[in-house]
């Protein structure tokens, strides 16, 4: 994909709320036209009209819940056939908060199907046309939670660290092929996502929070410039570079004591 222009056609999961919103908002803003995947239809038809209207651009809406594996068939297809899409944009995702012992199965095995199983079956599918076009891009959306192992949300920190880890392996694969892969570590970002995963944040201070529009245009214009790894805002890459000095063992424990939830 040509770093100068913007993409023509571009695929946005989880792109009803939170950061795959201000992708689609900034994206169309820029003249890109696009594909919304996400499980709302309402919401999907509600932000494709506004695209259209304030912008002018196609916007096409895909109403799916990757965890199924059909409906995740048919955005794979979708990716497959048309070879106009040349940015994916890996964003659905969600983590839940608890003692994985404690915790129904099904809701870790879900985090792993979408944050991983989804991500790397919609990335291969991606790969199909974009390797032989020699042209394209992939953001695959990770957390600042891949780089630690963070207890009472063990499932969503490890499927989140394969997504860095598989980013950075896939983007030396193709980055001769004309496609660059990013991977995206956000850290604390006022979307929905925290009462979603049961996670009280309301003592986090006000400074470690992002906005999903600083975390979006930060990530594209770390794609542009064809960078691997970004990690949005100045206090997470602080935050990240002085954990990355820290023995595991101490760290674990100490964010297993600001993870752990109250016992009723």
């Amino acid at each position: 994909m040509s770093k100068s222009a913007a993409p023509t056609l571009a695929m946005v999961t989880g792109a009803s709320s939170g950061i795959g919103k201000s992708f689609a908002e900034i994206l169309a803003a820029r003249g890109t036209d696009l594909i919304l995947v996400a499980r709302n239809r309402e919401r999907l038809e509600q932000l494709a009209t506004t695209l259209r209207e304030r912008h002018g651009r196609s916007v096409d809406v895909l109403v799916a819940d990757l965890e199924q594996p059909k409906e995740l068939a048919l955005v794979e297809q979708r990716l497959r056939d048309d070879v106009r899409i040349d940015l994916l944009i890996n964003n659905a995702g969600y983590g839940v908060t608890g003692s994985f012992a404690d915790l129904p199965l099904e809701r870790s095995l879900g985090q792993v199907g979408c944050n991983v199983v989804a991500l790397t079956r919609l990335t291969h599918a991606a790969l199909a046309t974009m390797k032989p076009s020699r042209r394209g891009g992939i953001v695959n959306i990770a957390s600042t939670a891949a780089l630690l192992p963070t207890p009472y949300f063990s499932v969503y920190a490890a499927t989140k660290a394969y997504v860095v880890n598989f980013s950075l392996a896939l983007n030396e694969e193709t980055k001769g092929h004309g496609v660059t892969v990013t991977v995206v570590c956000p850290g604390f970002t006022r979307t929905e996502f925290q009462s979603r995963a049961d996670y009280d944040a309301t003592s986090m201070p006000g400074f470690v929070w992002q906005t999903a529009d600083d975390v979006a245009r930060e990530s594209l214009a770390a794609h542009a410039a064809g960078r691997t790894l970004c990690i949005p805002g100045l206090q997470n890459r602080v935050t990240a570079a002085l954990t990355s000095l820290l023995p595991k063992s101490l760290l674990v424990s100490l964010i297993g004591r600001l993870t752990q939830q109250p016992r009723s």
